[in-house]
């Protein structure tokens, strides 16, 4: 009875440990490093992609202003403040004219003391010329005489000697009237310079706008181009946009857009690509593009962000499937393709790809083939697999 019970005991263990071998491998083999891979298929279908461009930007002005000074000086007034609207030729703000007043008036006394010298060198002419007509009639007359013998012809040389001399007084005096003319020109032109900075002084609006910064208050002190008040014009409000190089292919002036700003995240603006910049950031990679609003919101603020997507035209009609699917082996973009139970790395010429994930596949694939979009690890060719509807986590 004992030899029985001790048989009958080592037969139990030895069933239990063939079912304790037999439940490890087939943990092994479902869920252990021999188990098969988890993938997800999906099915190449023919379709047309949208492609799209989606950047970050920030609104700006096209047209703004720095309004300042010419020269160096003190601020006066200030006359508006930030946010108010002004209108072309506004006063903005005023220098202090130091002594530019009294320098104008002095131009205006020297000026008329000039006029006063051609007045004087007017008359001066006058009397030359009549002096100078007195002694050609007396140089004639003399010598008639001399020829008649009535006078010696020391007498005729002398009066012939006046006439040359009143000539002389003729062209110093009309010397003297051009210098004077001279004199009240530069000073006319003195005075308008000395105006001209006067009128500087005074810092007018260019065009419409809105004040945006006021840099300067009374009493300080700027120099020479050194912004006092800055002005944008609203209607001249565009995005500055960033779109990543390697996928700005097709970005090109008039393409549509549609702008979310930050603060209307739930309005969705139009608008069009109307400038692109020839330098691009080779730090950041980026293409930069102006894109402009179809009609300028109103409460929109400079500097803002906005979302800025743009639609490029569609493609042809032709084989698709999600991004997710392509693999990169080496400089070779393609796809694990599922035909017959087998795995087969088909190499992809791609085309247009839109911001949801699809890309147009332009040669090595056909409508109905079955291609790997998700996998658990990275596959082989000789990768045992076991296709799922997705993959959530390490559980059969």
């Amino acid at each position: 009875m004992k030899l029985d019970s001790v048989w009958v005991r080592r037969a139990g263990f030895g069933l239990l440990g063939i079912v304790l071998l037999a439940t490890f491998a087939f943990v092994v083999v479902r869920t252990g490093p021999f188990a098969p891979v988890r993938v997800t298929v999906v099915t190449v279908a023919d379709g047309s992609v949208t492609p799209a461009l989606f950047g970050i930007g920030t609104v700006e002005a096209r047209r703004s202003y720095l309004i300042g000074p010419t020269a160096a000086g003190r601020v006066l007034k200030v006359h508006v403040d930030v946010g108010e609207t002004v209108k072309a030729g506004q006063l903005l703000a005023e220098m202090d004219p130091v002594d530019l007043d009294e320098r104008v008036s002095a131009l205006d006394a020297s000026m008329a003391r000039a006029s006063s010298a051609v007045s004087a060198a007017e008359a001066q002419r006058q009397d030359a010329q009549a002096r100078r007509q007195l002694a050609a009639i007396n140089a004639r007359r003399y010598v008639d005489l001399g020829e008649k013998k009535f006078v010696s012809a020391s007498v005729v040389e002398a009066k012939q000697q006046e006439q040359t001399s009143a000539d002389a007084a003729v062209t110093a005096a009309e010397a003297n009237l051009a210098g004077a003319r001279q004199d009240i020109a530069r000073l006319r032109a003195e005075r308008e310079g000395l105006r001209q900075q006067r009128q500087n002084i005074r810092l007018l609006a260019p065009a419409d706008g809105v004040v945006t910064a006021r840099d300067a208050e009374p009493g300080s002190t700027v120099v020479a181009g050194q912004a006092a008040v800055r002005l944008v014009d609203p209607a001249s409000l565009w995005v500055k946009v960033r779109f990543d190089q390697g996928r700005s292919a097709g970005l090109a002036v008039g393409l549509p857009a549609e702008i979310v700003l930050r603060s209307r995240p739930a309005s969705p603006l139009a608008g069009k690509v109307v400038r692109l910049e020839l330098l691009s950031d080779s730090v950041t990679e980026e293409r930069i593009a102006q894109v402009a609003f179809d009609s300028v919101p109103s409460g929109i603020s400079l500097g803002e962000l906005a979302e800025v997507t743009l639609q490029l035209p569609a493609s042809q009609t032709g084989p698709v499937l999600p991004n997710a699917s392509i693999r990169q082996r080496g400089e070779q973009a393609g796809v694990w393709l599922l035909r017959a139970g087998a795995l087969q790395f088909v190499p992809l010429r791609l085309g247009s790809a839109s911001l949801d994930g699809t890309v147009q596949v332009r040669e090595g694939l056909q409508a109905g083939d079955r291609v790997i979009v998700h996998s658990e690890k990275e596959l082989a060719a000789d990768s045992r697999i076991k296709v799922v509807e997705s993959i959530v986590g390490k559980g059969a």
